[in-house]
Parts: C-alpha cells; structure tokens; sequence
C-alpha cells in the first residue's frame, strides 16, 4: 500500500481545507518545491497533488508551481484539479506528471476520460468525491444524485490507474477513513483504489490494512502529515511490515 503525502495548492502555497471550504483554509507552506522535496525525504514514494483554484475555476491555475515540484523530485506525482480536456492531460504527463486526476470531466465528459485511457493507458486515475455517498463535483460545490460506486462502475473496463475515492465530510477533519465505503468500492467494481479523506494517526492507516487484498493501493494523507499527529516515517514503516 503506498501512503500518498497530499499537496494542496491554491495562490502556489501549500493549504489544506476543511471539507473542501476555501474559507476554512490553513496555509502549511509558501514554496510547494521544498514541502514535495521534504515529503520525498522522509521515504514518500509518491506524491498526491491537487490545484485547487483549478478545481474552483474549471481550468489549471498552478501550473508553473506543479512543473517545478516535478522537476525537483524523483519520485513519481499524481496531478488533479480543474482538468476538462485532452490537451491538459497531454501536457501534464508530457511535463513529467506520472499520472493524472479526473473527477468532474469523468461525469460531465464520460468521452474524454475515455479517450484519455485509451491514450494513456494506466496514466489516468478516476476522482471520485463523495457527499454522504453521493458524487459532488466542480470543487466540491455540486452534489449530484449519482451514487459513487455507480460511477465507478461505468469505467470499470478502462484501463484505469486507480480510483481515488475521497470521503469530503472527512476531508480535513481527522476523523478517520472511511472504512466502509472503500471496501464497499473495493468489492462491486475490482479497480484498485486509493482512499482518501480523515486520516489523522497511524492507526487509521492500520485499519486500512485489511484491505490491502482487496485491491486497495493506497491512502492519502495531508492535514496529519501537517500537524504532525501522522508520522510518514512510521506510516511508510508500518505499511512495509504488513
């Protein structure tokens, strides 16, 4: 299972949300090169970016921000947020992003997550945020009638890197994963998904462990990281002696 240290950019610093409310922000960073450099220091294999003013503004806001922190690491980086088109997909990846997020085009646009898998075959993940079970899109701020595992159901036979499912009512909170409704993913479609959303200690990422068999690839975490009540260091080691 890898565990996913989150980088959240709005104005190019490093933030975190509450439930996905841009008023309920905290800044941890002003120079996003250093916080990706520092996650890869302590052991994170991978990197979990999101824009967030491109989620809120329907097209990518940090991109300079995001070419630099990849050109800085090693380690490979998942990019989301504001992504509408093939030709955004294209640059990202052709700029060193290993993997890129869709979650809204994947409801409004069903045709160019297709395409994009058909091009990029396991380069592309599904977004999948969810309100009380329920898929919200446009930066969180529409919650449609379209229940998360139906969703994921409709791509099961692309060729998909993953689902990212992120539970927003924990998003931020630290209140723990939920447990539930990733296994819940899990057992009705067979991708392999990365949980998200309420991580706050190490024994959230122990809880997830069972689930490992079940497909599960990983787990994202931010605000913990942040505060400092997650370890990476001791999460990355728990997760190598499962």
């Amino acid at each position: 299972m890898i565990v996913f240290p989150a980088i959240d950019l709005k104005d190019g610093h490093c933030v975190r949300l509450m439930q996905g409310d841009p008023d309920r922000m905290t800044v941890y960073g002003k120079d996003p090169v250093a916080m990706a450099k520092h996650f890869e220091s302590e052991g994170a294999a991978w990197l979990h970016v999101v824009d967030l003013d491109g989620a809120f503004s329907r097209r990518p806001q940090n991109r300079d921000a995001i070419q630099r922190m990849v050109a800085a690491v090693r380690i490979p980086v998942q990019v989301g947020g504001g992504i509408r088109n093939l030709e955004t997909v294209e640059w990202y990846l052709e700029t060193g992003v290993a993997r890129v997020i869709l979650g809204t085009a994947a409801l409004r646009q069903p045709q160019l997550l297709e395409s994009a898998c058909d091009r990029f075959p396991r380069r592309i993940a599904l977004g999948i945020d969810a309100r009380g079970g329920k898929v919200a899109i446009e930066g969180w701020k529409e919650t449609t009638a379209t229940e998360a595992v139906e969703l994921a159901r409709r791509f099961e036979h692309l060729a998909l890197a993953a689902v990212i499912y992120t539970d927003i009512q924990r998003d931020g909170m630290q209140t723990g994963v939920n447990i539930v409704q990733t296994r819940r993913l899990l057992e009705s479609t067979g991708l392999p998904v990365i949980a998200s959303g309420g991580v706050a200690t190490l024994e959230d990422i122990r809880a997830l462990l069972p689930l490992i068999p079940l497909g599960l690839e990983g787990v994202i975490t931010g605000r913990a990281l942040y505060t400092g009540t997650l370890s990476l260091r001791e999460a990355l080691e728990l997760v190598r002696n499962a």
